[in-house]
């Protein structure tokens, strides 16, 4: 029987001759919040893309519910979500329209993209933003931006790189209860962070450093 959830088995993550992601293994089950900390350029945003099959891995296995990841549209097609580093969202269309891309290419009912665009918008505290143009957002509102659109994808898995990074700290929690609730539903949540606050909230916590994982905490 395979295992639900994130299983990453010996991930070696290269660029050239630089090695991002170092021999990693672990599981993240569904329902389980694991945060990942380190210094900038440890790998934590390289082993996020690699379980996205956003990056291809050098060596071992990244699995999802026992589907092997590959590459990024068939994770995307199996429910694994990535909220990147920087937001991802199309600058020139309004918060609305980023959020309805992913959902309508599932080919949903439109009134069924409706209500869940006015849902999470209001979830992130963007209910009156609907209809700006992310250019005309600030920082911490397009990182809520960004989070409204994972979020609203209802994936399997999500994956979560420095998505607090910009917020105040009310905002930060609507975030992390936003993530947490989407683990209570059934998703295997990882999170890539700097802040101590976010590691301290996961069920787990590891930290990276030159590529290679340990163990501070984990259920």
């Amino acid at each position: 029987m395979t295992n639900p959830g994130i299983t990453v088995s010996q991930v070696t993550v290269r660029y050239g001759e630089l090695t991002a992601v170092a021999d990693v293994s672990f599981t993240v089950p569904p329902g389980f919040v694991l945060a990942v900390s380190g210094p900038s350029g440890a790998g934590k945003t390289s082993l996020l893309w690699a379980i996205a099959g956003a990056v291809p891995v050098a060596k071992g296995q990244v699995q999802v519910d026992g589907l092997v990841i590959t590459e990024r549209p068939s994770a995307a097609a199996h429910g694994v979500v990535l909220i990147p580093q920087g937001n991802g969202l199309a600058r020139v269309l309004t918060a609305r329209e980023n959020l309805s891309i992913p959902l309508l290419s599932e080919r949903k009912p439109v009134d069924e993209v409706e209500r869940t665009i006015a849902r999470t918008l209001a979830a992130v505290g963007l209910e009156d933003s609907g209809d700006h143009l992310v250019e005309e957002l600030s920082g911490g509102e397009q990182q809520r931006v960004a989070v409204a659109r994972g979020i609203a994808q209802q994936g399997r898995v999500i994956l979560a790189d420095e998505s607090t990074s910009e917020l105040d700290s009310n905002n930060r929690e609507r975030v992390l209860d936003l993530l947490r609730e989407e683990a209570r539903g059934g998703a295997a949540v990882v999170i890539a962070t700097h802040d101590p606050t976010v590691a301290e909230s996961a069920d787990g916590h590891a930290v990276m450093d030159e590529g290679r994982l340990s163990w501070l905490r984990r259920l």
